[in-house]
């Protein structure tokens, strides 16, 4: 694509996932080309996330009686007809669930300062949580080669021995035959401080999922989760010593089934309890 620039705005229309085929296509060959954006924007998508998840609490609040009532008491004299007042009475009532009601300018900064460093700290690329927007960046740069998308072919009977020597847990080649998905094969890859397995697969339709499969540091966020990164859906957890992060371009269905999948066949004895659910 040469010298061409892309603006910030087209690149967060990106990572929200609004633009069409082709647009889009061209900004994720692009950001392919361009790897110090590509981390740029990652991160942006780390922060919506991490953001969102932190101030999700202020959602369920109920929103004070005392901002109910000036919102829905109509003074005599006033020449506002009732729809105007009820679309007032809708923005004042999300303000006043999102931001919890009171004190809410000094409330978000305090919140904004305290976990401000934390939150860069754990998105950091040699940290805990950093390996999942690795995972991410692993599956764009191999998902769309056509002949070197994997280091070893999955029919080379020593990819998951060779695998699980290097990264230092066992590696199992998961059969998601039955959701549609053939495996293409492996390749090891920097993590870090450390290593990290990637296995691809592949349906009839010639789209790619991958599962980036690590061995995690403590203090690495165990919960089953998804995020979206532009087209990217990811689901990831902690799972018995092993970090898994499935990547694709497909519907959150779609993947949640893959997901559970590869739950179901894990190599170590499954904890007790109900498959994960996404948070």
């Amino acid at each position: 694509m040469g010298d061409e620039r892309i603006d910030d705005e087209l690149l967060s229309a990106w990572v929200d996932g609004e633009l069409g085929g082709a647009e889009r296509e061209r900004v994720q060959a692009w950001l392919l080309e361009h790897p110090q954006e590509m981390a740029r924007v990652q991160a942006w998508a780390a922060d919506r996330s991490a953001l969102a998840a932190l101030y999700a609490p202020a959602l369920e609040e109920p929103t004070p009686q005392g901002l109910r009532d000036a919102v829905w008491q109509r003074a005599p004299a006033s020449p506002q007809p009732r729809w105007a007042m009820a679309a007032a009475a809708a923005g004042l009532l999300v303000a006043g669930a999102l931001l919890g009601g009171g004190g809410v300018w000094q409330w978000q900064q305090q919140l904004q300062a305290e976990h401000d460093t934390q939150l860069r700290s754990e998105l950091a690329a040699g940290s805990a949580q950093g390996w999942v927007q690795r995972a991410a960046y692993a599956h764009s740069v191999y998902v769309i080669e056509p002949r070197h998308a994997v280091e070893v072919k999955a029919q080379e009977e020593h990819l998951s021995r060779w695998l699980t020597r290097r990264i230092d847990i066992p590696v199992k080649l998961f059969d998601l035959q039955p959701q549609g998905f053939d495996l293409v094969g492996g390749r090891l890859l920097p993590d870090g401080p450390g290593k990290s397995a990637q296995l691809m697969y592949q349906d009839a339709q010639q789209r790619r999922v991958t599962v980036y499969l690590r061995k995690p540091e403590k203090g690495t966020n165990a919960a089953f989760r998804f995020e979206q990164q532009g087209p990217l859906g990811m689901f990831y957890w902690i799972e018995e010593g092993a970090g898994y992060a499935l990547v694709g371009e497909l519907p959150k269905q779609t993947l949640l089934e893959l997901a559970q999948a590869i739950h179901a066949q894990y190599p170590a004895p499954a904890p007790t309890g109900a498959a994960p659910a996404p948070r």
